[in-house]
């Protein structure tokens, strides 16, 4: 099934409408063809078979012809919380998270926060969680989000089983990175950082302090490892 095009919609129904984004990368980018059969998503953890029967000016038509699995989604839920960066760093998040499994983003910016989230920047990052889990043939799309303050953005780990945060000024761990289990919600800062007040924050909402060794990680790096980590400490990665 990995050499069929995949796409996403926000409702499967027999007689599919595909247009916007989708249509456009289809006919511009892929350069579908009438008969041609592909795989549709509409975030539910389930997969359809389709065909295509029309293709239009602003929209393709297609016909579904079967419901089923996907394996490739992770079994356990992680959410990612991660202080905005500069740049395209935060997308390069996003693309990373996503091929990693991670089924919720938040991006939030902090005391130390250097850089700015806007409307199309967000709509860009969703885009990003979109291309990258089509390329690993997730049939979930992650929702990016956006937290304006640190406090707001922790709220979204509130049900988590387990709850830690990389603190660069921890000179070791509240938690075993091997002891994480069921949902999980990872918290990392921006380019600068949390400050004291934040990490007692963090702390009093039930997050564990997690130290990633001596060498200085950038941001971005911190967040796909611990996500790696995290991952196969579940054993989604085995």
């Amino acid at each position: 099934m990995a050499g069929y095009r995949r796409f996403f919609t926000n409702k499967i129904e027999n007689n599919l409408v595909i247009e916007g984004e989708e249509f456009r990368h289809a006919v511009s980018v892929l350069r579908i063809k009438e008969g041609e059969t592909i795989i549709v998503c509409d975030n539910s953890g389930d997969e359809y078979l389709a065909q295509i029967t029309k293709i239009e000016k602003k929209c393709f038509n297609a016909q579904v012809i079967q419901k089923q699995e996907n394996n490739c989604e992770a079994k356990n839920e992680v959410i990612l919380i991660c202080g905005y960066l500069k740049g395209d760093k935060t997308e390069l998040i996003v693309q990373k998270a996503v091929e990693l499994g991670v089924k919720k983003i938040i991006t939030f910016s902090s005391e130390f926060s250097s850089a700015y989230m806007n409307e199309n920047k967000l709509s860009r990052l969703n885009r990003v969680s979109v291309e990258s889990a089509k390329q690993c043939g997730r049939a979930i799309a992650p929702t990016v989000e956006y937290a304006e303050n640190f406090e707001k953005a922790l709220t979204f780990g509130e049900g988590a089983t387990t709850k830690i945060f990389a603190c660069e000024f921890a000179d070791k761990s509240d938690i075993s990175l091997s002891e994480v289990c069921k949902t999980t919600a990872i918290v990392v800062g921006s380019e600068g950082g949390f400050s004291k007040e934040e990490s007692d924050i963090a702390v009093q909402k039930g997050y564990k302090r997690v130290f990633l060794g001596n060498r200085i990680l950038r941001a971005e790096t911190a967040c796909i490892a611990l996500c790696s980590i995290v991952m196969h400490s579940l054993g989604e990665l085995k």
